[in-house]
């Protein structure tokens, strides 16, 4: 019996951490987990879908017909997808796509577990048998050795007038600091150096739980924690922000002077609109304290044009707002109109994709001679890098300001590092979302 199985996961590094707990309990009853092969040919197939806006609906659609397309010419014996898109849209997809044998969503995806080992015991697809044990590990890591994703809390409580995600994935939900806690050690164990942590919505965390917030404490303790070299913070909202993390940030040399806080628009006109929570006022001196807090914090942020009611006036103010607060790390998306949101049930989505674009053209022309002149100001520098990998004659790492796959590098020419370790690099050269650089002693 072949007990190979290929996994894709498609969507954010939420989606990630759950595919590595799946492939651990996968690996614990015998099945060998190939994680998104380039040739992908075991006769198991999971794809982890995401189902956030319309572009990552399609990707993870076409994902599953091109697998169910495999398994009806007989390449392919079983397929199975679970994640945010199965979870959103289970009964129209269990209709329009029969080939699949499984469906399952963000919550339920240790059912695939329970059904393979079910066969191995009764040869049946009986599922009624014992629950999977539980994993020697709690995942198989699938980024590179020495840094990791770390997912602290699911759901989200905001309810943005745009936003599928509470719809998906439900209110918000926290996980035990101790549980949490844990986990730090065992990636520390497995040689891991930098913690990404991650969630929906950071700046909740524990008010579930504990009835307050307890950011600020868990990353204190995470960063006590023998072997964290950097922890770095992903999706924090801005309103009701825990202003005591950043006290945590000054304080540890471990915790990247880095934060990404989401902060869609600037205008009360719009952030009204969108259900923000907050007002433009609040927003600038939150930033502004933020900034006072921990000098020299890089901040990466997104925005959104092309949302219901935003006008030309809007954009001008957003435009403006960018160039004074020169986010050094910024994404910009345009609107998707969402099922089951506020802004579809409540407004009228006029704005043609040929304004949508053209206004997201001028945030990021604006953008990219922001990033231009930070990586500019890096040149005679000299910053702590990580080492990623080496390609194409550079070994290539990041800076604390630098998170994985999204942010800039540093490209080295050397004959002989160790990817995994740091080093003091020289910035000689830089583009426009490059840095280049040379070893120091």
């Amino acid at each position: 019996m072949n007990k190979d199985i290929d996994i894709l996961t498609l969507g954010c590094s939420k989606n990630l951490c759950d595919t590595e707990r799946l492939m651990a309990q996968l690996n614990a009853i015998g099945y060998a987990c190939h994680h998104d092969p380039e040739t992908p040919n075991a006769p198991i197939a999971i794809i982890n879908t995401c189902g956030f806006i319309g572009d990552a609906k399609e990707e993870s659609i076409n994902t599953i017909l091109r697998f169910a397309a495999r398994k009806a010419a007989g390449t392919l014996h079983e397929l199975y997808v679970m994640g945010c898109l199965s979870e959103r849209y289970l009964k129209e997809l269990e209709q329009e796509i029969p080939e699949v044998d499984g469906w399952y969503g963000k919550f339920d995806y240790s059912r695939i577990t329970d059904l393979l080992r079910a066969r191995q015991m009764t040869g049946s697809r009986n599922i009624a048998a014992p629950l999977c044990p539980s994993a020697s590990e709690p995942r198989i890591l699938t980024t590179p050795s020495h840094y990791a994703y770390l997912k602290i809390s699911e759901g989200c409580n905001r309810f943005c007038s745009y936003c599928a995600i509470p719809l998906i994935t439900g209110r918000h939900t926290s996980r035990p600091m101790e549980d949490i806690l844990s986990e730090v050690k065992w990636l520390v164990s497995k040689g891991v150096k930098e913690i990404n942590v991650i969630a929906q919505d950071l700046s909740s965390y524990g008010l579930d739980i504990y009835h307050t917030h307890k950011l600020p404490e868990l990353i204190d303790r995470m960063a006590e924690i023998e072997g964290v070299e950097w922890i770095r913070l992903h999706y924090a909202y801005p309103a009701d922000f825990p202003e005591e993390i950043l006290d945590v940030m000054a304080r540890h040399n471990n915790v990247c002077k880095y934060l990404d806080l989401a902060v869609q628009h600037c205008s009360d006109h719009m952030l009204r609109l969108m259900r923000r929570h907050l007002t433009k006022a609040e927003q600038d001196a939150l930033l502004a304290h933020i900034r006072a807090k921990v000098p020299g914090i890089v901040i990466r942020t997104t925005v959104m044009v092309g949302h219901p009611g935003e006008t030309e006036e809007d954009v001008e103010e957003l435009i403006a707002w960018l160039k004074q607060q020169r986010f050094e790390r910024l994404g910009a998306f345009a609107y998707s109109d969402e099922e089951g949101t506020y802004a579809h049930e409540h407004y009228q989505d006029s704005i043609t994709d040929e304004v949508k674009q053209a206004r997201l053209s001028r945030v990021m022309r604006v953008q990219q001679s922001i990033s231009a002149a930070w990586t500019e100001a890096q040149i005679g520098k000299t910053l702590w890098v990580i080492i990623d990998r080496q390609e194409n004659g550079y070994y290539i790492g990041r800076t604390q300001y630098d998170s994985p796959e999204v942010d800039c590098e540093v490209l080295i020419k050397h004959n002989n590092l160790t990817i995994g370790n740091f080093y003091n690099v020289r910035i000689t050269q830089a583009e426009e979302f490059d840095l280049y650089g040379t070893i120091q002693p």
